[in-house]
């Protein structure tokens, strides 16, 4: 498989305690953080392309637009899909949606940079 728009993941949570912006620290109400949202916008991502990069590669974050547009609850049940909507070279772009029943939680675009992965980590991101 290689790497092309069109690739996609979801991701299916229920709101837990520990995703609240109380417990990651961004707020003091007990709603779904963005934070970890974006972690899980990220997740999606990551599983959009992993059965495409080659071995040795991963990719890396590099730029994100965000727009967390209404709360979710401890409980509520919020679904994450990320596609890949632009490939250039290294870079590769992922426009995402988190919603909530009919409720449009966030929308936002993730973008990351495919590395080799032994390089990457010696400090050389080639």
């Amino acid at each position: 498989m290689m790497l092309a728009p069109g690739l996609r993941a979801r991701l299916l949570i229920m709101v837990e305690k520990e995703d609240t912006a109380i417990a990651v620290g961004s707020g003091d109400v007990p709603v779904l953080g963005t934070p970890r949202l974006l972690a899980l916008a990220e997740q999606a991502t990551v599983r959009a392309i992993a059965d495409a990069l080659e071995p040795g590669r991963t990719s890396v974050g590099t730029r994100v637009a965000l727009d967390h547009l209404a709360a979710s609850p401890i409980g509520a049940h919020v679904e994450i899909a990320a596609e890949l909507t632009e490939v250039d070279g290294r870079r590769l772009v992922f426009g995402f949606t988190a919603r909530s029943r009919e409720t449009t939680v966030a929308t936002g675009t993730i973008e990351r940079v495919v590395v080799d992965r032994e390089r990457f980590l010696a400090g050389t991101a080639r």
